[in-house]
């Protein structure tokens, strides 16, 4: 399943951006999820493809609700080895 996550390098490791691979196992649609948690489709399309430098804690929680999930199952940090 990793491979349909967006991976970004950082300095010190790098990040998962696991929420297009989590939508899709659910069915959910960019513009579905949008409409049901309210936040803008910039914002969604952003984290869905990785494309930010910084993530609003309330964005994050309303995804976690209505997906029923923990941040984690949205973005994950690996640490380099």
């Amino acid at each position: 399943m990793e491979q349909d996550y967006i991976v970004v390098k950082v300095e010190h490791g790098r990040y998962l951006f696991k929420l297009k691979a989590l939508l899709k196992q659910r069915g959910i649609t960019n513009n579905q999820l949008v409409k049901d948690t309210n936040t803008d489709f910039k914002v969604i399309k952003r984290i869905a493809n990785g494309n930010l430098i910084r993530i609003d804690i309330y964005v994050l929680d309303r995804l976690c609700e209505y997906l029923s999930c923990q941040p984690n199952d949205i973005i994950e940090y690996q640490k380099e080895s």
